[in-house]
């Protein structure tokens, strides 16, 4: 009997050390191999290798110990996994000091090259209790020369950071996977905007469209989020940071309750999660968003009183993306000797909308000092014509709105006042009966939204009037007007080229619509503006755009290729601009930096050249009249192209500019 445990202990001695269980930290003589897990001092967190179901992929990642379904916190190589065929893969620190995950060839997967120990031999790889994976110089070193929190994958866990460094140009974002069963990297990220007080935003394709926002930060909360169970307050303590000096903007959150962990998600459907579990139970969900239909980003619009739809046809249709209009001007407006309001009778005034989140582009004005109080608020903005509305949060102070209303929401409880600006003869004393009707339509529809949104679809169906083209019409159209180069595609090519439209494919949203990427069979990449079922511009739109842009000859014009028409839906095909707009760069705190002064002035005069050729050069005078940041395309070497004809005006040669 001895001699036969005798040769057990021998054979299991001569086994790979792989085959050892737990590590607590992990050096140049001691790498973790496959089979090993590297765990925190307090076994709360815990690394190894693991696979997904059904994948042939492994990947290096962390997650809770002994809670489940298991939740991968960080991953090392999510775009870049080794196969599970590879035994003998492992994650070592190397000569020069680098963490370095290699295959079984020894080849390198992943490492933190752009970071490595003074001292190769002493230093040490260490898993904490808060979840962060760090390399120190040696095992006594109080300070990191690398931390896996500065490189967040779908998952905040307490005590990571998501936000920025405007000097640095470092962001901390969420990226989602792509499915449940492949992490790498998928179309939507979250984080925060650089706006005081911030928002945090979810986005699609590398933040270039908006898809969600959580309204603006009021010290404990974002005022957007709304949910009828309030758990998810009691059991979060976020925290958002706004160091004006040092640029940098960070939020985070702890468990307030000590029996509870949690952790929030960038969902690979587009949706944050916040999921708890309490005593080591199982997670739970106690938070999800957007959690309804007008929860995405400018779905839902709501009509006030004093406005009306643009088009009355297109919100028949469900389509509401073309906002209102003011049913009488603003008596600021009609003056033509002052540039503000007087203080009589027949003054502007506001519409307040209780229990609102508050529009998109806020302006945050308690910063100045004279604005501290809710009145100072409303002077501010009733001085101002431009100014559209103003909301006065306590624990936030004046925000004002100026050029347009988007992303309003009103709910059955929680959210601020907002106070919209009317002329005076729309305000609610002069019509308090229709004031009380439209203010319960707003609320019963915000209870409602799927309903609404079901409702106009149905009448879409049975009333709606569709203004149907043909592509025998078009082509007749173009030839009258003498632009015989144009090219017409049918539809069904866009609808391949665009992947149907595909959501990855959606590059930003316009005031006119929507715009995809495309390929074309030839392999041409190409921008399409879908204009007809999700944008404002109408038939004299499109036909000023298409013929316009297909006439005018200029490098810093963008050129049309062709067009698209069936029935309702209109299309304008441009050349691709993989650069996008100049807004993606100025407000983008990590982009901005490649606008340095040379590239700015590049810009400006590019798009001066191209207004000298509009007003004075072309056999067509023509203002453009809706010129903005988001008009100006970028191409190769950032030289500017202005686009969006659709608002053109064309002057006669004999005609006043000033009078237009």
């Amino acid at each position: 009997m001895g001699i036969v445990l005798l040769f057990f202990l021998f054979i299991f001695c001569l086994l790979p050390s792989q085959y050892s269980a737990q590590l607590y930290n992990i050096t140049p003589s001691n790498p973790l191999a496959l089979g090993q897990t590297l765990v925190s001092p307090s076994r709360i967190y815990e690394l190894g290798f693991f696979s997904l179901s059904n994948s042939t992929n492994r990947y290096l990642g962390l997650w809770h110990n002994n809670l489940y379904p298991r939740k991968f916190v960080w991953l090392a190589n999510r775009e870049k996994p080794i196969s599970v065929a590879d035994t003998w893969a492992n994650l070592r620190i190397s000569s020069n000091g680098n963490l370095e995950l290699v295959d079984g060839k020894q080849n390198s997967v992943w490492s933190t090259i752009e970071v490595s120990s003074s001292n190769s031999t002493s230093a040490v790889a260490v898993l904490l209790d808060t979840g962060n994976f760090v390399v120190k110089d040696d095992i006594g070193a109080d300070e990191f020369i690398w931390q896996s929190f500065d490189y967040p994958c779908d998952t905040m866990i307490p005590g990571k950071l998501l936000g920025f460094d405007s000097k640095s140009g470092k962001r901390y974002v969420l990226t989602n996977w792509k499915s449940d069963n492949d992490p790498s990297m998928g179309i939507f990220s979250s984080g925060l905007s650089a706006e005081t007080p911030s928002q945090v935003f979810v986005w699609i394709n590398n933040g270039s469209t908006p898809h969600y926002r959580s309204g603006p930060w009021d010290k404990s909360k974002f005022i957007g989020v709304v949910d009828k169970d309030s758990q998810w307050q009691y059991l979060s303590g976020y925290t958002l940071e706004d160091d004006v000096k040092e640029g940098t903007k960070y939020l985070s959150y702890y468990n307030l309750v000590d029996n509870i962990t949690g952790y929030t998600e960038m969902s690979s459907d587009g949706s944050v999660r916040l999921m708890y579990s309490e005593n080591g139970k199982n997670w739970s969900a106690v938070l999800k968003i957007p959690n309804n239909a007008c929860d995405i980003y400018g779905t839902c619009m709501w009509t006030f009183w004093g406005f009306e739809p643009k088009s009355r046809d297109e919100w028949s249709k469900g389509n509401w993306t073309g906002g209102c209009v003011r049913q009488t001007n603003l008596f600021c407006e009609r003056q033509t000797n002052i540039s503000v309001s007087t203080t009589g009778k027949q003054d502007d005034g506001f519409l307040k909308l209780a229990r609102s989140t508050v529009p998109d582009h806020h302006e945050y004005m308690s910063s100045l000092g004279d604005v501290d109080t809710f009145e100072d608020c409303k002077m501010v903005c009733l001085k101002n014509c431009s100014c559209l509305a103003y909301s006065y949060v306590n624990t936030i102070g004046c925000l004002l709105w100026f050029n347009y209303l988007i992303d309003i929401q009103v709910f059955p409880s929680d959210g601020v006042d907002l106070y919209i600006r009317l002329a005076y003869s729309e305000l609610g004393e002069a019509n308090p009966i229709k004031l009380i009707a439209s203010l319960t339509a707003i609320g019963f529809m915000s209870l409602l939204p799927a309903i609404v949104f079901g409702l106009y679809r149905l009448r879409a169906s049975k009333k709606g009037k569709k203004t149907k083209w043909s592509r025998e019409g078009l082509l007749e159209y173009i030839g009258k007007h003498d632009s015989s180069e144009l090219k017409i595609y049918d539809f069904d090519s866009i609808l391949i080229a665009t992947d149907n439209f595909s959501i990855k494919n959606k590059l930003t949203q316009g005031g006119f619509g929507p715009v995809y990427k495309g390929m074309l069979p030839e392999g041409k990449e190409i921008a399409v503006k879908r204009l007809s079922s999700s944008s404002r511009q109408g038939v004299e739109e499109f036909k000023n755009e298409m013929l316009l842009i297909s006439e005018l000859q200029h490098k810093n014009l963008v050129r049309i290729m062709c067009c698209c028409v069936k029935e309702d839906e209109k299309l304008l095909i441009y050349e691709f601009m993989p650069n996008q707009s100049l807004d993606t760069f100025l407000f983008d705190p990590t982009k901005r930096t490649v606008l340095d002064w040379a590239t700015r002035f590049n810009i400006v005069q590019g798009v001066a050249r191209g207004l000298l050729y509009l007003h004075h050069d072309s056999y067509l005078k023509i203002i453009h009249r809706d010129l903005k940041v988001s008009n100006i395309l970028l191409v190769e070497k950032m030289n500017p192209k202005i686009s969006d004809f659709g608002l053109t005006h064309i002057v006669e040669g004999t005609q006043i500019l000033e009078n237009i």
